[in-house]
């Protein structure tokens, strides 16, 4: 059986880790103090880069259950499910972060706009695919619906990076064009693409691990059944 923490992992680790430093020492330190909003608009990092992972790992997710039903080996369902649970925290992080940038920018902690609205819907859409993982105890039909759960679950990523583009949104635009843009100087450039990079490394760190775990977990799984039939 393996360790949780393998040894092979350790580099990217430690990569991950001083890369997550240095995009805070950007934050704080290298990119400027932006004029209107003061401090609090040094969130505006961090959320960004949260949304990344979150549908980074969404659409991993896809890719590892398109692999599952043309390969039909359980590990590509173990990947898949490790990328959802990832991607489920980053999103929390990425409404929290925001919400914590919206209240002086927006006056309220909240708002029903077309990016919101969208993000919480993809969130629902995964929480209900971990709901629905727990209550399918074969593992084959489990990794055969839940692959066709996340392929479908997937159109919401896309409906919510293009929510502000095709809707009348307040949420800034980062990249492309409509809404309301944000004019960034090159040091905020510079902080925000190392910030997305940084916590991109870490989504693999964190995805090397978890899909550690899984598999330790189906291999105690089938252990337990394996006595079960003997004593039987």
């Amino acid at each position: 059986m393996q360790t949780f923490f393998p040894k092979k992992y350790l580099l990217l680790d430690l990569i991950a880790a001083i890369l997550i430093l240095c995009a805070a020492a950007l934050v704080f330190l290298y990119a400027p103090i932006e004029t209107t909003m003061g401090l609090v608009q040094k969130v505006f990092y961090f959320h960004v880069a949260y949304a990344w992972v979150g549908m980074l790992s969404f659409i991993i997710a896809l890719v590892f259950s398109i692999l599952y039903l043309t390969k039909r080996d359980l590990r590509f369902d173990l990947a898949s499910e490790s990328s959802v649970e990832i991607g489920l925290v980053f999103i929390l992080l990425a409404v929290g972060s925001g919400s914590i940038w919206a209240r002086p920018s927006w006056n309220t902690w909240w708002t029903w706009d077309p990016r919101l609205t969208t993000t919480t819907i993809m969130g629902l859409v995964y929480i209900g695919s971990m709901f629905l993982r727990k209550s399918i105890d074969d593992p084959e039909k489990r990794a055969r619906i839940l692959s066709v759960y996340c392929i479908i679950g997937c159109a919401s990523v896309p409906l919510t990076f293009f929510s502000i583009r095709g809707y009348r949104s307040i949420h800034p635009v980062v990249v492309g064009s409509g809404g309301m843009s944000m004019n960034m100087t090159p040091a905020m450039v510079h902080t925000l693409i190392f910030s997305v990079i940084a916590f991109t490394v870490f989504y693999l760190a964190l995805m090397a691990h978890r899909y550690t775990y899984a598999k330790i977990r189906e291999e105690v799984e089938a252990n337990k059944l394996a006595l079960e039939d003997i004593n039987e």
